[in-house]
C-alpha cells in the first residue's frame, strides 16, 4: 500500500467502533469471552477480550491518523440491561470526549421497546439503535418489529442494520415503508465471499437497496471475511458502494478493534484514502467526515 500523505487538514469521523471493560460489573461482552465464540468469526475474537479497550485506548491509537470523532456501536452483547452500556459510554464521553455518538441495543419487537428507548435517551450521546434480532431471519418483515421500528422516526433516531445481500430487498422494503428514518447498512452488507459471481450478486442487491434515499452504506468490516485483504481485494467493494450510494450516502468506518485482528488502524484508513485518491476534495470530505457528522448530528 502506498503511504498516504499526512496532510494536516485530513479529518476522519470513524462511524463504527467498540469500547469494552471486561471487568465491568453489569456489562457482558459475549463476543470477547474466553469460553464463547463469535457467531461469524469463531474463537479468534477471544484474543480481544484478554484486555480492556477503553475510550482512552482508542483515542491514543486513532488520533495520529486524523481521527477526530467516532460513533460507538453496541459491544456489550448479552448484557442484562443494554442501557447500562449507554450510561457507561456517556460517562466515557464526558471524561474523554469519545464516543461522540452512541448506537445502542433495543429489541424493537418487544412490547416495552419505547420504554427502553426513553431510558437510553436520558443520555445525550444516544443517537441510534442496532437490533441484531439474532435467530429471527424474517424479523425485518414482522409486524412486531415494524411497530417498534416506527418509534425511531418518532424519536429522531438512526437505525443500524446488518444485512447480507440476500436480505437487502427486505431492508429496501423497510426503508420504503419508513422514508423519514435513516437506515445505515452495516459493514458494506457483510460480503462473505470474494468470487466474481458473489460480487455480482452483492452488487445487484446493493444497487436495489441504494434506490431507497434514506439508506446509507457504511463501508467497513471488509477484513472480517477477507483476513489477508489488500487494497486491491477490497477496492471493488469500496468503489461499488461509493458509486451506488454517492459520497453523501456513504461513509467510512474501521470496525475497531475487531479489524485490528488482521491489520493496523493506519493501514485501514490509509487504504480508504488510497482508493478514493481520484475523488474530489469535497467527495472525500463527505465520505471521511461530513456524512457521519450530518447523520449522527455530531
Amino acid at each position: 500500500m502506498a503511504e498516504p500523505s499526512r496532510d494536516n487538514d485530513f479529518r476522519f469521523c470513524d462511524a463504527h467502533v467498540h469500547f469494552y471493560d471486561m471487568g465491568h460489573p453489569t456489562l457482558h461482552y459475549a463476543h470477547w469471552q474466553p469460553d464463547e465464540d463469535h457467531p461469524v468469526l469463531g474463537p479468534q475474537t477471544r484474543k480481544l477480550g484478554q484486555r480492556n479497550y477503553l475510550a482512552e485506548d482508542y483515542l491514543a491509537e486513532s488520533a495520529p491518523h486524523g481521527t477526530v470523532k467516532c460513533v460507538h456501536v453496541q459491544a456489550a452483547i448479552g448484557s442484562k440491561d443494554p442501557v447500562d452500556e449507554t450510561e457507561w459510554l456517556q460517562a466515557a464521553k464526558e471524561r474523554t470526549g469519545a464516543p461522540n455518538s452512541i448506537v445502542g441495543y433495543v429489541d424493537l419487537s418487544e412490547p416495552d421497546a419505547e420504554r427502553q428507548l426513553e431510558r437510553h435517551l436520558q443520555f445525550p450521546a444516544f443517537k441510534g439503535v442496532r437490533d441484531f434480532a439474532e435467530g429471527r431471519t424474517d424479523y425485518l418483515m414482522s409486524d412486531e418489529f415494524r411497530r417498534g421500528f416506527a418509534l425511531l422516526g418518532k424519536h429522531g433516531l438512526v437505525s443500524s442494520i446488518a444485512a447480507q445481500w440476500q436480505e437487502m430487498e427486505k431492508v429496501a422494503d423497510l426503508a420504503r415503508s419508513f422514508p423519514d428514518t435513516a437506515i445505515v447498512l452495516d459493514h458494506t452488507g457483510l460480503p462473505t465471499e470474494r468470487t466474481p459471481e458473489y460480487f455480482q450478486q452483492w452488487r445487484r442487491a446493493l444497487a436495489t437497496l441504494s434506490e431507497a434515499e434514506n439508506v446509507v452504506c457504511k463501508i467497513s468490516g471488509l477484513g472480517m471475511f477477507d483476513q489477508a485483504w489488500t487494497v486491491d481485494s477490497i477496492r471493488p467493494y469500496v468503489e461499488a458502494a461509493i458509486e451506488l450510494f454517492g459520497p453523501r450516502r456513504a461513509l467510512f468506518a474501521t470496525n475497531w478493534p475487531i479489524d485490528s485482528l488482521w491489520s493496523s488502524y493506519e493501514t485501514v484508513v490509509g487504504s480508504y484514502r488510497d482508493i478514493t485518491a481520484a475523488l474530489s476534495a469535497d467527495e472525500r470530505q463527505q465520505l471521511f467526515a461530513a456524512t457521519t457528522e450530518r447523520l449522527y448530528d455530531i
